[in-house]
């Protein structure tokens, strides 16, 4: 009998231990994962929230970050998917990871600018900020971004023949974000014969003055083609160069007749 209530006593016992261990467990929750907020990116001169960027320029990014475990790393990746890469032109994939000290606390603000490469494809691109705290808990927040040329044209039109003695039109639009620092147009032939009376013909205009630091404007002249140009086949480069220094190159031809 006294064996009996022996054994039955440590069941008594090693249960309420358990219990009171269960009861400590459930006792301390575990600390959350970091929460993101407030994640921002756009345009760096302007810390714009607009998800747009510019070729040549720098990205702001920004977020609010609440912690419960001190913060040990925060990491931005910004990547493409099938972007076609144009002649002159790179893939760009960007990681780095920051574990300065104003970083690893409880609550930090995240703030970065980060240069993006002139050469890269324009186009959409996938940013992933990954937050992670000391016990190894991580977040991530995500989003686009569409990276713009800083130069582009539009609604080009030029005459495809013009016939020596006489003139022909072009005409488009420029936007330039940074504004324009210089227009310069040049047209030249490669290999014409130069037949009796006739003069080999160059020519290169520089129409910046027109258009200086306008951000948005209509390209519209008419050039004159000598009388004693050869016939054949032109090759014309237009050349606009922004304020910062990025540079944009359309090329076209136009063939001269005999007048």
């Amino acid at each position: 009998m006294k064996a009996n209530f022996k054994s039955l006593a440590l069941i008594i016992f090693l249960g309420l231990a358990l219990y009171s261990c269960s009861s400590d467990d459930e006792g301390t929750p575990p600390v959350a994962a970091p929460a993101v907020s407030n994640f921002e990116y756009g345009e760096g001169s302007s810390h714009s929230t607009d998800q747009v960027a510019y070729k040549g320029s720098d990205i702001h990014l920004e977020a609010e970050i609440t912690a419960e475990g001190i913060v040990s790393s925060i990491s931005i990746d910004i990547h493409a998917h099938d972007l076609e890469v144009g002649e002159g032109e790179v893939e760009w994939d960007y990681e780095q990871t920051w574990t300065d000290a104003s970083y690893l606390v409880i609550n930090p603000t995240f703030h970065e600018h980060i240069d993006i490469p002139s050469n890269i494809p324009a186009g959409e691109y996938h940013i992933v900020l990954t937050v992670t705290d000391e016990l190894g808990n991580s977040t991530e927040a995500e989003g686009h971004v569409q990276v713009l040329d800083p130069i582009t044209i539009s609604d080009f039109d030029m005459d495809e023949t013009v016939a020596r003695g006489s003139d022909f039109h072009i005409e488009f639009m420029i936007e330039a974000v940074n504004g324009i620092h210089e227009v310069l147009v040049d047209v030249h032939a490669h290999g014409l014969e130069v037949g009796e009376g006739e003069v080999e013909w160059d020519y290169e205009g520089d129409y910046s003055e027109d258009f200086h630091e306008l951000t948005e404007a209509e390209f519209h002249k008419h050039i004159d083609v000598p009388v004693t140009a050869p016939a054949g086949e032109y090759h014309i480069i237009f050349t606009i160069e922004d304020e910062d220094g990025n540079t944009y190159e359309y090329e076209t031809h136009i063939d001269v007749t005999e007048s």
